[in-house]
């Protein structure tokens, strides 16, 4: 069972896999969308280029100092002022968010699944009749993706099968530990690329998407004005870069002593704007061709362009197959779809499952990995069963991202930055370093990246979290 990754690349693809997900599919499209579009890029570069560079390298070169996950992370950080103790208590907060945002995220890696077998099978795209939508429950006649989406969503118990494949396939990938994960990512992610820009090709010859690449990348420079665009830029990056103070930590843990890991975090964000912006050139130009006169009524009204966009699942589920049910080869690429965003699933997934996993090891050396993994399976499996309708883990999605996952984050970056000695980090990341991080670096991570985590943490309250 390998302990660490073997090369450079295989790090940054296990790591980009875990950043690469729901965030990038569906919440950075619908963000842009409703902050100005290239203004919200202005505003979300920028964010993404200081947490990676500072939060990012920091998680990572802890890991790889502390040799293990989340709770040895946590106790050694803290040994250093005499606080071990504290420490200990501390790290199962930010493992209980990657728990928790686990049992919730395999569902919906589920329903993706089922989502590509419709596809494959037409039955996504299928008018429903009368009859089929009293049987489903349906209060409204509805056709095509619209009542597959009500059907499947909206019905406790409806993806067992595909939960439970989801679930025990992720956890076969992590058998061999760092091996399995590096192997894994070095098929799924190049492919998530490849898929996705596939789909923004056959986007690019649909009639009028100029309007919407225009709107991405011409900034309203109004937007940049409303501290709005900027608290929603600062979420988004910091939730697409999987900083939880909890999940990158454990591969840090896998990483050599020869690698850089400033140049490492730089890496993963950069591949990961870019599957942001891939899904973003499917969703934003798609939608400007097929909904152009909704569009230029929500101009003339003063409405952002997030009113014609479905949020969330809705966007993935019902907007993109209405869509591609409407050209040529449609359901081929509405499988391509489902496919890439399997992908981007399943390698998230397996960063929140080995998180959780190594720390349980750690914290019980007895515990062999394969006993672990059963253990795993059957928490996510009996917890997450009870939670297949989208009002169940809506709800409990909402309650981690909005509370949990953002308190572990802002305990994460006060841990590395205000308790850790700065010698001790600055040592930590500048191992393996090209360029030796110094004062800058501690400073920007000490006065800005900690401040901007809490205001994240607390932003998150009051606008239902990010």
């Amino acid at each position: 069972m390998s302990k660490q990754f073997k090369t450079k690349w295989g790090f940054i693809l296990a790591c980009v896999g875990s950043a690469v997900g729901m965030a990038n599919v569906w919440g950075f499209p619908y963000r842009m969308a409703a902050n100005g579009g290239g203004a919200f890029l202005i505003a979300y570069l920028c964010f993404v280029a200081l947490f990676s560079f500072v939060g990012l390298s920091a998680e990572y070169a802890i890991g790889r100092k502390a040799r293990t996950g989340t709770l040895g992370a946590y106790a050694l950080v803290w040994k250093n002022r005499g606080m071990e103790k504290a420490g200990k208590v501390v790290g199962w907060l930010p493992l209980a968010g990657s728990l928790c945002i686990t049992l919730g995220y395999a569902v919906i890696i589920a329903m993706v699944l089922r989502g590509f077998t419709s596809s494959l099978t037409g039955s996504l795209f299928h008018s429903y009749t009368a009859q089929k939508l009293a049987e489903s429950g349906l209060d409204a006649v509805k056709n095509g993706s619209e009542a597959w989406f009500s059907e499947v969503a909206f019905k406790p118990y409806s993806l067992i099968g595909f939960h439970a494949v989801v679930v025990v396939g992720t956890l076969l990938t992590l058998v061999l530990g760092a091996k399995s994960i590096e192997k894994t990512n070095k098929v799924m992610m190049p492919l998530f690329f490849i898929l996705f820009v596939l789909l923004a090709v056959r986007v690019a010859f649909l009639p009028g998407v100029i309007d919407g690449y225009k709107y991405m990348f011409f900034p309203q420079w109004e937007y940049l004005l409303k501290p709005s665009t900027w608290i929603w830029a600062m979420g988004q990056a910091f939730f697409s870069l999987s900083i939880t103070g909890s999940g990158m930590i454990v591969y840090g843990a896998y990483l050599s002593d020869e690698e850089d890991v400033i140049g490492g975090a730089v890496s993963t964000a950069v591949f990961d704007t870019i599957a942001a912006l891939v899904a973003a050139l499917v969703i934003i130009p798609a939608t400007f061709s097929f909904n152009a006169a909704e569009i230029a009524a929500a101009r003339l009204e003063g409405a952002p362009l997030h009113t014609v966009i479905n949020r969330g699942p809705g966007l993935l589920f019902v907007t993109l197959p209405e869509i591609l049910k409407t050209i040529r080869f449609g359901r081929a690429f509405a499988v391509i779809l489902f496919v890439a965003v399997v992908f981007g699933g399943v390698s998230s997934l397996q960063n929140m499952f080995e998180a959780v996993g190594e720390s349980l090891m750690h914290r019980f050396p007895t515990l062999k990995r394969n006993i672990m993994l059963l253990l795993l399976a059957v928490l996510c499996f009996g917890i997450g069963v009870n939670m297949e309708a989208i009002y169940q883990w809506g709800m409990w999605m909402d309650i981690v991202s909005i509370y949990i996952i953002p308190i572990g984050a802002v305990l994460g970056g006060f841990s590395w930055f205000w308790i850790m000695k700065k010698d001790d980090i600055l040592n930590a990341v500048n191992l393996g370093a090209v360029n030796k991080a110094g004062n800058v670096w501690y400073g920007l991570g000490r006065w800005l990246y900690v401040p901007l985590a809490a205001i994240i943490c607390i932003a998150g309250f009051f606008v239902g979290g990010f």
